[in-house]
């Protein structure tokens, strides 16, 4: 499988609570026509901590999602369709910026 991870940042109009809603209530039920997604996650943001160590990122992220899917094709097939487009065209509304990863995971501990 493949995972593509985004980090989301809100529109500045937008408070984070609202920003959850929307994302949750309103965007996110657009990601369920798009084929091929195995599994779609979103990861609202609650509270920030900081390593005591090192400097925080230079950024400040309201949510992050995943995506699942079989294979790169797969990903790339789904994002090209009428559905994804819509979705995407959604996120405009309430998403300042997005920064994406295409991530391969290695599970160090458990495994559900």
């Amino acid at each position: 499988m493949i995972k593509r991870i985004s980090l989301l940042v809100r529109r500045p109009e937008f408070s984070r609570a609202e920003f959850n809603r929307y994302w949750r209530d309103v965007h996110g039920p657009l990601a369920k026509p798009v084929p091929n997604v195995i599994r779609y996650v979103q990861n609202h943001i609650t509270d920030e901590t900081h390593h005591p160590h090192l400097p925080a990122v230079d950024q400040s992220v309201d949510g992050v999602v995943e995506f699942w899917f079989e294979d790169r094709a797969a990903m790339d097939a789904a994002f090209a369709t009428p559905e994804a487009k819509v979705m995407f065209a959604d996120g405009a509304k309430f998403i300042a910026s997005v920064t994406s990863f295409i991530v391969e995971e290695h599970t160090v501990i458990g495994g559900r």
